[in-house]
């Protein structure tokens, strides 16, 4: 393609994502099928660039202002993650000129906005818990996240499997070594094409952040259990949980969204779980719930949240994000951990946990779960499970009781979970 065509293509995809009314993902993967002639290549710079953008909106909106011509094709300059000289190609003498200066502007002396990128609600929210390690976060924020994968412990048991796995991904030509923390997982070097490799076709290995393994670790399904996965989406955790268990028992998978629940249909059948029922609710009230009460051995509640512990993927959130969303999330979630409190027998486990970095959404919803019910419930410090596991540096993972995940600890998404145990 032609290099002027795609900066014209990237200016047309950055003009719908800024619209800033979709997930950022769903409006890339339309703009793809509407355009199928697209490369590789062509995707990669297509969707990096406008990740780039998003992650360092105000300080391009602030470069961009003494270009010239459209907005979004001045962002498109800025954030470009092709090849330079691809570029060049589609730039006139002037917008050179224009990209050469900015090149020269030393950021550091820039105002703190326009360096954290950051919406000053949310700033101001991550300054207060973080201190001196607010810039380091705010450092790996804006770097794209690693492609992680979960060995499936069904079918690839234990660290043998695991060599097997980085054996076969080899024999693929995509290199992966072992995660730092879970027992399961592997980190991919660069974006290979994964779909096609014969370990994920054949269920081998599962796309899977390290953090969200180590949610699934922690609840701690077993063989022949009652197991419900109580936010399941498409199913990460779920897997995980099945795998866990050997494909004995009984697993719910509960949503709300059917949709999500459709993308858990081809993952399940790669990876010969048998144990997994799929179920769409219709709220944390539902009647099939009501059913399951005092019958469970573990339940996990992956609740929904703002999701901004993963901006390495998702950067768009922190400018769809609002401190009136985040108060209305609190109330969903107290209702659902308390919905699935229910569901639990005398001795059974109970974990909640969310993908947010904030304190209002994770700490803020387990001391009131705790004061609420502690004649019923137990808090289980997470340090002590993630030590029984074999977890190696398990206590620089936890925060008090609670597991902590930041980016730039621990180059996670970031996670927080709390335990409990039925009395």
């Amino acid at each position: 393609m032609h290099p002027g065509a795609l900066l014209d293509l990237t200016t047309e995809l950055l003009r719908a994502v800024l619209k800033l009314d979709q997930p950022a993902d769903a409006v890339v993967s339309a703009f793809f099928r509407k355009h199928r002639a697209l490369g590789v290549r062509e995707r990669h710079t297509l969707a990096e660039t406008t990740y780039a953008v998003l992650r360092q909106r105000l300080l391009f909106q602030h470069f961009a202002q003494s270009g010239s011509g459209a907005l979004e094709r001045r962002l498109a300059i800025l954030g470009w993650q092709g090849a330079p000289t691809f570029l060049r190609g589609a730039l006139g003498p002037q917008e050179q000129a224009w990209l050469g200066q900015v090149g020269q502007i030393d950021r550091a002396t820039l105002p703190e906005k326009l360096r954290h990128n950051l919406p000053d609600w949310l700033a101001g929210a991550l300054r207060e818990p973080l201190g001196e390690e607010f810039w380091p976060l705010v450092e790996a924020l804006n770097q794209p996240a690693p492609l992680d994968l979960r060995v499936n412990a069904l079918k690839a048991r234990g660290e043998a499997g695991r060599e097997q796995a980085i054996a076969a991904l080899a024999e693929a030509g995509i290199t992966a070594r072992p995660t730092p923390f879970s027992p399961w997982g592997l980190r991919v070097e660069g974006k290979p094409v994964l779909n096609k490799a014969a370990p994920f076709v054949e269920g081998v290995v599962e796309v899977q952040d390290e953090g969200s393994q180590l949610l699934a670790l922690l609840t701690d399904a077993r063989r022949s259990e009652m197991v419900v996965d109580f936010c399941a989406g498409a199913g990460g955790k779920t897997l995980a949980l099945g795998a866990a268990m050997r494909s004995t028992g009984r697993l719910y998978a509960f949503d709300v969204s059917g949709h999500r629940l459709d993308a858990l249909k081809p993952r399940l059948a790669r990876s010969g779980l048998s144990n997994v029922h799929p179920v769409q609710i219709a709220h944390e009230r539902d009647e099939r719930i009501r059913r399951l009460a005092g019958k469970i051995d573990r339940v996990l509640v992956d609740a929904p949240c703002s999701g901004l512990g993963t901006l390495r993927r998702n950067p768009d959130l922190k400018w769809r994000q609002s401190p009136q969303a985040v108060v209305e999330l609190q109330g969903k979630q107290r209702a659902i951990l308390a919905a699935a409190a229910r569901m639990l027998k005398p001795g059974g486990r109970l974990v909640y946990a969310t993908c947010s970095l904030l304190a209002a959404e994770n700490e803020g919803v387990v001391q009131g779960f705790d004061e609420a019910m502690a004649s019923e419930f137990e808090p289980v410090p997470v340090g002590e499970l993630l030590a029984a596991m074999k977890v190696d540096a398990a206590p620089s993972l936890v925060s008090g009781q609670w597991l902590r995940l930041w980016p730039h600890r621990h180059q996670t998404d970031g996670f927080f979970a709390a335990v409990w145990r039925r009395r």
